[in-house]
């Protein structure tokens, strides 16, 4: 059988992935999380990548698929018509992924993916029940929506999984409702043996990059007290959090020896998403835990997202270097380091 230098390359990794795992043991767990995907949109013109998407994932597959779990934020809707909720105006923005492109997340591995955002009513309760049959038909698992699926359970080597999604929108589940909060985390711990939470928050764009303390405003908005949210969650039984929501990356924080990231950028928005700069940065962040949720080690793998294409391998690392920077400056006390390939280990 003849293979393609780039081929082999794919196969070496994921060999060298699986030893590493092997060689930490049998009771480490390793989770893959990225940030928002918006595939391509049909509104309000088609902006879609050639092939349905089949090579967008193609340089981040092999993080994806040799983790335990991968989760991920799906900004946007997977439907092929309606109309749309949004307001017509310089920010007002409305996503719509033909539905042919849902094997696409099955086939990158994941397995679970956040509703919460406010992209997920773009095209009202159509919408969102068309993204919800496209990912019961690809076996993703997802929540975060009001009075719908408020929580999912996913299993994996005999270990239950609880995970829930929280945003700022008046359909999504409410990160600044603690109380709500704290009952949803209370049913999950009582299911399942690891916690874990995705929220959609902050403001949005490049002068956002910096974690604040306190409550966050935009376009008149309350987008959250982020840190005292991924505080709280930990403090109530939570074991890993991620966030997504201002298009850029931030800091990653290691409290109470569960691993927080606050927000995980753009990770595959091919058309549609500003990618320039910073804006464009796509990490896949891999962490391993122990089967009590206690963080191990990680490791931030740099990718840039290219106009059309999805997330590419960025060789200079420039995305690590990014996240290490900031989180030095806005999570000091943290329990981790980072180092400038990208490596996350305790102090």
């Amino acid at each position: 059988m003849n293979y393609t230098a780039k081929t082999l390359s794919i196969i070496i990794m994921m060999l060298l992935l699986m030893i590493n795992n092997y060689a930490i043991g049998s009771d480490t767990i390793t989770i893959a999380l990225t940030g928002d995907i918006m595939m391509g949109t049909t509104y309000p013109e088609i902006a879609l990548p050639a092939d349905t998407g089949k090579h967008l994932y193609k340089d981040v597959k092999p993080y994806l698929l040799n983790a335990d779990l991968t989760f991920g934020n799906l900004e946007g809707t997977l439907c092929n018509a309606g109309k749309s909720t949004k307001k017509a105006g310089k920010y007002s923005y409305a996503f719509r992924t033909p539905t042919t492109f849902a094997p696409r997340l099955a086939e990158a591995g994941y397995d679970y993916l956040s509703m919460a955002n406010n992209h997920a009513n773009d095209f009202g309760a159509e919408g969102i029940a068309s993204t919800e049959k496209s990912l019961d038909g690809q076996g993703i698992a997802y929540s975060g929506i009001a009075g719908r699926r408020e929580w999912a359970v996913v299993e994996r080597r005999g270990i239950r999984f609880g995970i829930c999604a929280f945003g700022h929108n008046s359909y999504t589940l409410k990160h600044n409702d603690l109380q709500k909060v704290k009952q949803i985390l209370d049913t999950l711990k009582s299911m399942s043996d690891i916690v874990i939470v995705s929220f959609h928050g902050g403001a949005e764009g490049k002068d956002y990059s910096h974690l604040p303390q306190g409550k966050e405003t935009f376009l008149g908005e309350d987008r959250g007290s982020l840190r005292q949210f991924a505080h709280f969650c930990i403090d109530n039984g939570a074991d890993v959090v991620y966030g997504h929501g201002p298009h850029i990356v931030r800091c990653i924080e290691v409290y109470q020896n569960r691993f927080i990231a606050y927000s995980l950028g753009n990770f595959c928005t091919p058309y549609g998403v500003n990618l320039t700069g910073i804006s464009g940065y796509a990490p896949v962040v891999s962490i391993k835990i122990d089967n009590t949720g206690r963080f191990i080690n990680g490791d931030i793998h740099s990718f840039i997202q290219i106009r059309g294409a999805g997330p590419r391998t960025d060789n200079a690392n420039a995305v690590a270097k990014q996240m290490k920077s900031l989180s030095e400056v806005d999570v000091p006390n943290s329990q981790a380091k980072i180092d400038s390939i990208g490596h996350i280990t305790y102090k």
